[in-house]
């Protein structure tokens, strides 16, 4: 703000403060996704709506709704949010490794051990066909780079995909066996499969 005779005039000391909470209090959009991922993965699909998240931000409502129309909206941008993450990492898990079979094992292995939020996933779109759609998304795209690596080593057969991928995120399911556990035994049916060459 400029002063009498042109010369710029300084705020009071304890209004810079102020006005720095308040703009560090802002959220964005995906601050907003981020809490719906983690609240996902621990409560489920009904702790999604406007009030248990803004508690668990320490906000108002009303930050939720600047973002998102409603909770349907919402529920759309997490679902697409989380497709489109998981799919755009595809490319980095298929070139982790140095050889074809060494990548394909990298990739299995890496879908054997999801985070917390994939499960939760899979569960809720057990009873919504939105979220239901953006797994079906993410397993094709899984599914085409599983079968893009098989037959990098020589394997065509499309069912090897499945069994590799269905094996992997079912893995998930054994709630008494360890991340570790659930990579070993990737690790070894995709050594079985190679073997069928």
């Amino acid at each position: 703000m400029l002063h009498r005779g042109g010369t710029l005039a300084l705020r009071p000391a304890r209004a810079y403060p102020e006005i720095m909470a308040r703009a560090s209090t802002r959220l964005k959009s995906s601050d907003w996704l981020s809490a719906g991922l983690d609240a996902l993965s621990e409560l489920g699909p009904t702790a999604l709506k406007a009030e248990p998240l803004a508690v668990r931000l320490g906000v108002s409502k009303g930050s939720f709704y600047w973002h998102f129309r409603d909770v349907p909206a919402y529920h759309d941008a997490l679902l697409a949010a989380w497709r489109d993450d998981s799919i755009a990492r595809l490319p980095d898990l298929m070139n982790d490794g140095g050889t074809e079979v060494a990548r394909l094992r990298n990739l299995a292995q890496a879908f054997a051990a999801p985070d917390a939020t994939e499960p939760a996933l899979r569960a809720w779109a057990n009873s919504d066909d939105i979220a239901r759609a953006a797994v079906n998304d993410v397993d094709d795209a899984r599914l085409a780079a599983l079968q893009n690596l098989l037959s990098e080593v020589g394997i065509d057969n499309p069912e090897m995909a499945r069994i590799l991928y269905a094996s992997a995120i079912g893995m998930t399911s054994l709630g008494n066996a360890s991340p570790a556990d659930h990579i070993s035994a990737i690790g070894s049916l995709v050594d079985l499969v190679l073997a069928l060459r």
